[in-house]
């Protein structure tokens, strides 16, 4: 399950920003998740549960925002929308799509107080 260690990144990064912005609490971390990422949210969401326990982020809502994806195809030279890593092009039915967006994962936004 790496969504454990990517959520150990992201309490990283929520610490992180609370020593550089001397804040104590975060209620809320809205993750933009890519759905090409490979991330399952629902497990993203597990993980995220348990590493932040006792930790500034100690019962912390997490906000999952997906984002779409995209590729760029190269029989028929569009911006087209993709659904899974290897599937064909929704235009024109190829399968030389390069991947342009939708592989990432970032934090967003914070809510503390």
């Amino acid at each position: 399950m790496h969504e454990m260690s990517l959520a150990e990144g992201v309490l990283q990064l929520v610490e992180d920003a609370a020593r550089k912005d001397q804040f104590n609490k975060v209620t809320a971390v809205w993750l933009e998740i890519g759905l090409l990422s490979g991330v399952e949210p629902q497990a993203m969401a597990f993980c995220f549960d348990a590493v932040t326990r006792g930790s500034v982020a100690d019962g912390a809502r997490l906000e999952i925002i997906t984002t779409p994806g995209r590729g760029w195809c190269m029989v028929c030279a569009r911006t087209v929308p993709m659904t899974e890593v290897f599937g064909e092009c929704p235009s024109c039915g190829g399968f030389q799509l390069q991947v342009t967006g939708g592989t990432e994962m970032r934090v967003k936004e914070l809510e503390v107080s």
